[in-house]
């Protein structure tokens, strides 16, 4: 447990500016406002990694207008951690400011042991939302999201739970994630029946990656609910990190990661051929692929994790050029597809 708490002697006090230079998307078919980018706290925020780095990404972050923050319950490591950390710098630097922020948990995957720990099942979300606003010294998440489907669980038994946290004042909203079409549209009739409708819906989505185009993005307009993307670079691979080859550090070269060494050499050709599009845009690789995503009509926000405020800062600058010229997205589409 690597936690530097250091006691800063100065307040946090944030820019002044901060809403002057970030752009706000309308989330659905609701009075919610989203950044064009939000902040992820799926890595480095956990126990291993250092307090004081999280906290000051955190900082960095709503100095530049991110008012959007996502968490999980079993965010860390190890599970709950992100969370507990999370709680104790919006107690340290932003307990004036929560009313700024809007943040988002989620639960589905594994978290404790047990018939009750996972899955979609009432019990299971009930109590995790009530452990996750222990954890962060909430009384209400802005939005609360089923981490994904269930399909040895009754739709309507997640949905009612949702309903319930809702009613209950634990939540403003509920959100969907990894939900297929088919799901997205029967969740949704349900949510509405019960007036709790969903707010938003978070998927995977990169320029690598871009199953959700056919199908779940025209769904999310014609049933008006907002998009949430994450892994927007593709695990590290759209940035230059791997333009030649894995580093040693990287995350690639990890045990505990989900990108994989072996999908290098597979997409190291096309990563060249997209870093130099990016450079004649002006633009690094990881905010030409972020720009990208932002110019699909139903994606609200783009959902970027960062490992250090320069990071955060440099990935942010891909707000301030998403328009492709025609010759550009037809380059691309044809990098994508191998041609």
């Amino acid at each position: 447990m690597n936690i530097n708490d250091k006691s800063n002697p100065k307040p946090y006090v944030p820019n002044p500016e901060r809403y002057n230079t970030m752009q706000y998307n309308r989330c659905g078919n609701s009075g919610v406002l989203l950044p064009k980018i939000s902040l992820g706290l799926w890595h480095n925020f956990g126990f291993y990694d250092s307090f004081e780095n999280a906290r000051n990404i955190l900082k960095k972050a709503f100095d530049l207008g991110i008012t959007h923050l996502d968490l999980a319950n079993n965010y860390g490591p190890p599970y709950g951690s992100a969370e507990e950390n999370f709680g104790r710098i919006l107690h340290k630097d932003f307990k004036a400011h929560r009313d700024e922020l809007f943040i988002a948990s989620k639960a589905g995957f594994d978290m404790w042991p047990g018939p009750y720990g996972n899955h979609g099942s009432k019990k299971y979300l009930v109590a995790s939302l009530d452990q996750s606003l222990q954890r962060m010294g909430l009384d209400y998440v802005d939005v609360f999201y089923h981490h994904r489907p269930d399909a040895d669980t009754p739709l309507e038994e997640t949905m009612h739970a949702l309903d319930l946290l809702v009613k209950q004042g634990k939540a403003l909203y509920v959100g969907l994630s990894r939900y297929s079409p088919q799901e997205t549209i029967e969740a949704q009739k349900i949510l509405k029946s019960l007036g709790t409708p969903c707010l938003i819906h978070q998927s995977k989505y990169s320029m690598l990656d871009r199953s959700v185009e056919p199908e779940l993005l025209p769904t999310l307009l014609d049933e008006k609910i907002g998009s949430i993307v994450f892994s927007p670079l593709a695990q590290g691979l759209l940035t230059d990190k791997y333009l030649k080859g894995i580093p040693e550090g990287s995350r690639a070269s990890k045990d505990n990661t989900y990108l994989q060494a072996e999908e290098i050499p597979k997409t190291i050709e096309m990563i060249q051929k997209l870093n130099e599009v990016a450079q004649n845009r002006g633009q690094k690789l990881s905010q030409m692929a972020i720009a990208w995503i932002l110019t699909q009509p139903a994606i609200t926000t783009v959902l970027v994790g960062a490992s250090s405020p320069k990071q955060l800062e440099e990935n942010l600058l891909a707000t301030n050029n998403t328009t492709f010229s025609n010759d550009e997205i037809t380059l691309i589409n044809s990098i994508l597809k191998g041609a």
